[in-house]
């Protein structure tokens, strides 16, 4: 497997690609970093969220090696360079979250706990970040420290909410878990536009993302399955529980964007308060996808960074 760069966003320097493959059979693509020059100050493990790909991370990559950090990247399973799931490759599915969980499960011990320096730390987006509290619940701890951006609690672009997740499970019920969730019609690349958008108020980042899934479709990956939209439902439910801020006992801390309408920022601050090794701070005016943000957004999460994760370079 391959990593792809594109004019502004290069892959870079001292990458070595590959596969891992989980206990159900899955391959998975994984890229991992060490740093040039210095001593390497441990592992952060980046994971993304729905629908994204390594390559939307090569700028975080080169913040994390700048700050003396080896770096390992994987794209989830059906996303990105991973196993597509279904005969259609561009459906995003799954039928349960714990399947993530195999994910992470191999990506830590076929390439990071054997080949990458501790101490390990995540730093996890969206998606990603719910499958970290979910692995902490689980009383997982491959990681010193998380580091856990806008994570997936509760979804604010569902208008219905409760209306959603009945309809989602009773899809599901009936045989149609690997259908898309029905909307009026597909957008089509072309037809995205910086203005009007949901996750960053970056223009430039905005036409960075989108050259990379227009040069590269084959990376990109549709809208998700009912089953998909079950699963997530099921596991956002799981992470609501009270009992969930008691287990967790993983040193953590949540970054939530004030002006999110992708996510629940008050469901992370809720979380957030009743966490026992944990906290969460909120960046106000900031949208979703705070790493892919303005400066002015994304250097504050970078500083939240440098001053949790101990041995930060920039600290």
């Amino acid at each position: 497997m391959d990593l792809y760069s594109t004019k502004d966003n290069p892959v870079p320097e001292g990458a070595i690609c590959g596969v891992v493959t989980t206990a159900d059979g899955v391959r998975l693509r994984i890229a991992r970093w060490k740093p040039a020059e210095g001593a390497c100050r441990g592992t952060v493990c980046v994971f993304s969220g729905r629908t994204e790909k390594i390559e939307k991370y090569f700028e975080t990559v080169r913040d994390l090696l700048r700050r003396g950090f080896a770096v390992a990247v994987l794209d989830w399973r059906g996303q990105g360079g991973s196993q597509r799931l279904l005969t259609n490759p561009m459906k995003g599915h799954v039928k349960h979250f714990a399947e993530y969980q195999r994910d992470l499960e191999a990506f830590m011990t076929e390439l990071v706990l054997p080949d990458m320096p501790g101490p390990h730390f995540a730093l996890a987006h969206s998606m990603g970040a719910s499958i970290m509290l979910d692995h902490a619940r689980r009383g997982g701890r491959f990681f010193d420290r998380m580091f856990l951006v806008a994570p997936m609690l509760d979804l604010s672009l569902v208008k219905h909410d409760v209306a959603a997740r009945r309809l989602a499970r009773a899809l599901s019920g009936v045989g149609l878990s690997r259908a898309y969730v029905p909307r009026a019609r597909r957008v089509r690349l072309n037809e995205l536009h910086f203005d009007g958008n949901r996750l960053t108020s970056d223009a430039v980042r905005f036409a960075r993302n989108l050259t990379i899934t227009m040069e590269q479709p084959h990376l990109d990956v549709g809208p998700p399955t009912i089953g998909w939209v079950k699963a997530a439902y099921d596991l956002m439910e799981t992470l609501a529980d009270p009992a969930t801020a008691r287990a967790i006992r993983q040193p953590l801390l949540m970054v939530a964007a004030g002006a999110d309408s992708i996510v629940s920022t008050p469901s992370i601050e809720h979380l957030g308060t009743r966490l026992i090794a944990g906290a969460h701070i909120v960046i106000p005016g900031a949208r979703h996808e705070l790493l892919q943000e303005r400066d002015i957004f994304r250097e504050p999460l970078l500083a939240a960074f440098d001053a949790f994760i101990p041995g930060s370079a920039a600290a």
